[in-house]
């Protein structure tokens, strides 16, 4: 089957929305679809793709959100059409495109009828606009909110009053022009180190978006205000980290040797549990395949990253499927030896203590 429509600029989204779900059911089947949409008005704008899952599973939502709530209108709409400029609607689309297939600037430009300089400079712009967003979509919940968290939690690795499992993940760049060595990470790439953490749905509910790959995993923590918040305003509830992290009153790590059978039942419902932040990583970067290697300098690239978490955020609240053809990024388990000097030395007394009556009541 092949399908070929005439459209008007406005109508684009929609067609392709409509497009999605008939994708899903009949008439159609995605194996034996192929779609061609050109935009007569202009003649200078064109979307194709083999496999309509392929190209459009990310246009779902964004054009629920997107356009229909008017998050980024007020950013992104020109005042005037003068030198034929793009409508905000081409300008997610090229941006949706850039975020799920990471691919170049240039070819994005080649399939949708720009030019290079402009898929760059509407990705920019778009990411900023998402960016500025964060706040609005990603939240550490509440005391009042974490009823549902730790029941969640509970069911994954009967690990009690847990609301939230603590990661860092890297996001590679090319070389920065400034400051390179920062941004060479333990395995000798470039990166930036992204901390997240995420719930049992894979919600993200706090992240910490702007160190180079240098950057110790505890370091990051310390430095955040998520740690300053929990010090002093300590939670109904722990967070779950791995050995990189250190053991607080309301962050709790496994034992380094399980001693005792109680404790290594802890260490493997802690396992458990913890997994979330790995398949949260994994998800993440399957659905935005630009987040395995962004050809842009650091500050881009964290902007890139706020918008793709804010997006996660948006396309995991409403179940958004990811595509079954395509194979993500295997989340990196590697387990982090950092050392922990960087920490007070009695920071972990109450922790250990914690730790201890968690094994006593529940292992």
């Amino acid at each position: 089957m092949y399908l070929q429509l005439q459209l008007g600029k406005q109508d684009l989204f929609f067609t392709q929305f409509n497009l999605y779900f008939c994708s899903f059911g009949f008439p159609f089947q995605k194996q034996l679809i192929a779609v061609t949409i050109l935009v007569c008005s202009g003649g200078t704008f064109a979307f194709s793709c083999r496999n309509v899952l392929d190209c459009l599973h990310y246009i779902h939502w964004g054009s629920i959100f997107l356009l229909n709530h008017y998050l980024v209108r007020p950013t992104l709409q020109h005042q005037t059409q003068r030198s034929h400029a793009l409508s905000v609607e081409e300008q997610c689309l090229i941006a949706l495109r850039f975020y799920a297939c990471g691919t170049f600037y240039q070819v994005i430009g080649d399939n949708m009828g720009v030019r290079k300089a402009t898929v760059s400079n509407v990705v920019k712009a778009m990411s900023v606009a998402l960016g500025s967003l964060i706040n609005q979509f990603v939240s550490f919940p509440k005391d009042d909110q974490t009823a549902q968290t730790k029941h969640k939690f509970f069911q994954m690795g009967n690990m009690p009053s847990t609301i939230g499992a603590i990661d860092c993940t890297h996001v590679h760049i090319q070389a920065p022009c400034e400051r390179e060595w920062e941004y060479v990470n333990r395995k000798g790439r470039h990166s930036i180190n992204i901390q997240l953490v995420g719930n049992a749905d894979l919600i993200i509910t706090n992240c910490v978006v702007k160190w180079p790959g240098s950057v110790h995993d505890a370091h990051i923590l310390r430095e955040s205000a998520l740690y300053r918040e929990l010090q002093s305003h300590r939670p109904n509830g722990i967070v779950l980290g791995d050995s990189a992290y250190p053991l607080l009153p309301w962050l709790m790590t496994p034992f380094p040797v399980a001693n005792t059978p109680e404790q290594a039942r802890f260490n493997s419902s802690h396992c458990k549990t913890r997994c979330a932040i790995e398949r949260l990583n994994g998800v993440l970067k399957r659905r935005f395949a630009c987040l395995n290697y962004l050809r842009v300098q650091p500050k881009v690239a964290c902007n890139i990253t706020l918008a793709c978490i804010v997006l996660h955020n948006i396309a995991t609240r409403r179940h958004v499927p990811l595509d079954d053809n395509f194979d993500g990024p295997e989340p990196d388990v590697e387990p982090e030896q950092y050392s922990r000097t960087m920490f007070l030395p009695n920071e972990g007394h109450t922790g250990h203590a914690i730790r201890d009556a968690i094994v006593r009541n529940y292992f």
